[in-house]
């Protein structure tokens, strides 16, 4: 039974801090601003115009470190993605706070964004499972800032929450930069910058560079918010992703989970809507479905809509896709679902089974160069034949009106132009990541198996045509391939989207 109340905007604000009720804005004229959901990628580490990847391998060992993790980041040009241009970082990398520890996760969750507005993106690193003064799992982050060179250790800075570290927290569990707010309400076109939103597993903080801050400067902004889904059922919060949902000048924020209290595991995402003062952020609506989101112009209108994947408690069988769209005004996202996919929908291919977790992952771009933005689909518990999850992956085109099931495609291990086979638990689809790495207008895909090899971890590049994705052509690469160490390393567990 899925107990939700209704999404439609009612006298208070669906958002709480510190217990206390927020009443939503006061809605202002509308100011267009485009779609920021795919187009606008902001992960250019060292400014060369070319889209990088960031990858995290949260189970490698370092220095003995079991789980200690790192990530790697490939620099692009445009002969696309490298696997010579890299580099490999880690809490033992010089200049990075902390040391590799046990069980740290460096790597669960990355994000990227211009924190201090100087033409090179920087990178933002997870690290749920740092112990900090005893306090087990408390979690912390790391910033790596972009230069002509890209990423380096040498500036890094270090995040944790700023009140009172937990136990158990997970403070970087998921991490997004945008503009969601002005560092300087006073003066809002002064400066702007992205700033970073971090999750623990109840609640969310904001991290900004403000005005007048030393380089590499990041200070709180605003108290950690709690969400709440409906009276006395709070939301375990595990994704995030931002689009322009309401078409002003900011960023908004969708945050996606599961239900705790009476009824737990239900998906739910609750929207935030940006506003020049971060204690002016309204509520743009709590959805039906998580714990997965994906922003981006489903419809071709200009506007940010919001895919949610619905794999919790009492969602469709297998589970399922739901695209919101923006309305066109201030007021944001369409409370209903104007499209609902699953396995079972008329011409994707496949069938809804239990446990496939179709949904589980998503990410859009535009893969066949029309201008309309795709949806790569993850389902890591999908079974390939009598092959327990071994994973799959889904591509649903654009169209006018939305996305469509006219040419929609369906890949996994099987596949007889995809390299390796099929195998138990392999999660094939953990992650997907549609990325332009040459710049030429073809968004190819990323699928990541972090548990291949015995949790190992490997992802394969899947090539965009002017018909779509195409498995031949794929190829693939591990950590080992960067350089790093590849045994256990959960490698793909994490890509910037």
């Amino acid at each position: 039974m899925r107990y939700l109340r209704s999404v439609a905007l009612t006298a208070t604000a669906l958002l709480t801090v510190g217990g206390a009720v927020i009443a939503a804005p006061a809605a202002r004229a509308a100011v267009p601003f485009p779609s920021i959901g795919w187009q606008q990628r902001n992960c250019d580490y060292d400014g060369n115009g070319f889209d990088d990847v960031l990858t995290g391998a949260p189970g490698a060992t370092v220095s003995g470190a079991r789980g200690a993790g790192y990530v790697t980041v490939q620099y692009s040009s445009s002969s696309g993605l490298s696997t010579t241009g890299k580099r490999v970082l880690n809490q033992n990398t010089a200049g990075v706070p902390g040391g590799s520890e046990a069980g740290d996760g460096f790597g669960r969750a990355v994000a990227s964004g211009d924190l201090d507005n100087d033409g090179y993106d920087d990178a933002i690193v997870g690290i749920p499972g740092e112990d900090l003064a005893g306090l087990s799992d408390a979690g912390g982050a790391t910033v790596f800032w972009g230069s002509p060179s890209g990423l380096r250790g040498t500036d890094s800075t270090w995040l944790e929450n700023p009140g009172q570290p937990r136990a158990g927290a997970g403070f970087g569990r998921a991490i997004e930069a945008a503009r969601y707010f002005s560092p300087d309400p006073a003066d809002p076109d002064a400066g702007l910058r992205d700033s970073i939103a971090v999750l623990e597993n109840d609640t969310l903080l904001f991290f900004t560079s403000p005005p007048g801050a030393a380089a590499g400067q990041l200070k709180p902004a605003g108290d950690g918010r709690t969400l709440e889904v409906s009276p006395g059922a709070g939301l375990a919060l595990r994704s995030l992703t931002h689009g322009n949902y309401n078409e002003d000048p900011w960023a908004d924020l969708a945050v996606s989970g599961v239900t705790t209290g009476d009824q737990p595991g239900a998906g739910a995402t609750q929207v935030l809507h940006g506003a020049p003062d971060i204690e002016e952020m309204g509520d743009g609506g709590t959805f039906e479905g998580g714990p997965a989101a994906v922003s981006s112009d489903f419809n071709h209108d200009g506007q940010d809509d919001l895919a949610i994947g619905d794999t919790g408690a009492g969602s469709a069988l297998g589970g399922s896709v739901s695209v919101h769209l923006g309305q066109g005004d201030l007021s944001g996202l369409g409370p209903d679902p104007a499209q609902t996919w699953t396995q079972d929908s008329p011409g994707v291919p496949g069938k809804a089974e239990a446990g496939d977790l179709w949904g589980a992952e998503m990410s859009s771009g535009d893969t066949d160069g029309d201008g309309r933005p795709d949806l790569a689909v993850g389902a890591p518990g999908e079974d390939i034949g009598s092959v327990s999850d071994a994973g799959a992956v889904w591509a649903l085109r654009g169209a006018p009106g939305g996305l469509t099931a006219t040419g929609a495609r369906s890949f996994d291990q099987n596949h007889g132009s995809i390299p390796g086979v099929a195998e138990a638990s392999d999660r094939w689809g953990g992650q997907v990541r549609l990325v332009d790495a040459n710049k030429d207008g073809l968004f190819g895909l990323l699928a990541a198996a972090p548990g291949e090899n015995t949790d190992d971890g490997f992802i394969w590049v899947l090539p965009a045509t002017t018909s779509g994705l195409a498995a031949n052509g794929t190829w693939t690469y591990d950590g080992a391939r960067l350089g790093a160490p590849a045994a256990g390393a959960l490698f793909g567990a994490a890509i910037d989207e």
